[in-house]
């Protein structure tokens, strides 16, 4: 298949997740002690991965996500060429699904802009880049090694994968939440800041880089591990 449809179709599967994930956050809201947002965000960002696998799983893999795509590279799943346009793609995507809710919710007048647009911040670590990177590595580490082993030929769960990886980025929310609002995707990260930088609202690009270095450290060693576990 056309390298071409493949980052169109990431491009469109992380736009949605944006929309979807970071919208229904803006909307719902995400304090812990609610209960019912909280638990609504996470369950739209996992029924999100679950409608795009079976959507353009076929086409793309439905990576969806620059920590995905490394773990898949390291895996040996993907050239170092497609890597670059995935990652790419990803981040366009996400920064127009960013786009398109500051248009939704700035034009429909829906709600104030305190939601940053979902970005992601420190606040549940007390602004402690440290704790935040260390939530990202084993939350990220969680998600791909189980991607990396429900897709994988040998494990056979053939349709299901998607259902497994979906309830999966669920669970990883549940914890996440609250602690640093759950990145595991430096692409989802991206877009909501610098919309949300060039909107005022907040300053998400000061800890952005906790979200993208975390994301990544915990993929790379999702991937090493699962390699050695495999053998």
């Amino acid at each position: 298949m056309k390298s071409s449809k493949k980052y169109a179709a990431e491009f469109i599967g992380t736009m949605v997740l944006v929309i979807m994930g970071c919208g229904t956050a803006m909307l719902v809201g995400c304090e812990s002690d609610i209960g019912c947002g909280y638990i609504l965000t996470a369950l739209a960002f996992g029924l999100v991965i679950v409608g795009m696998a079976y959507c353009i799983g076929n086409i793309s893999g439905c990576h969806i996500n620059p920590a995905v795509s490394l773990g898949v590279l390291i895996s040996g799943g993907m050239s170092v060429k497609d890597f670059i346009g995935y990652v790419i793609s990803q981040c366009l995507g996400a920064f127009a699904g960013a786009g398109i809710l500051a248009a939704i919710f700035t034009l429909g007048d829906v709600k104030d802009m305190t939601e940053a647009f979902g970005a992601n911040g420190l606040a549940g670590v007390n602004g402690s880049a440290a704790a935040g990177l260390l939530v990202e590595i084993v939350l990220t580490f969680i998600f791909v090694i189980t991607i990396l082993g429900v897709t994988s030929k040998k494990a056979g769960h053939g349709s299901f994968a998607g259902v497994v990886i979906g309830f999966t980025l669920t669970l990883v929310h549940i914890l996440g939440i609250g602690l640093t609002g759950t990145s595991v995707n430096p692409a989802r990260s991206i877009g909501p800041a610098i919309v949300a930088a060039i909107s005022g609202a907040g300053e998400p690009m000061a800890c952005l880089w906790v979200f993208i270095v975390g994301p990544l450290i915990g993929a790379a060693l999702a991937a090493v591990v699962y390699k050695a576990l495999e053998k």
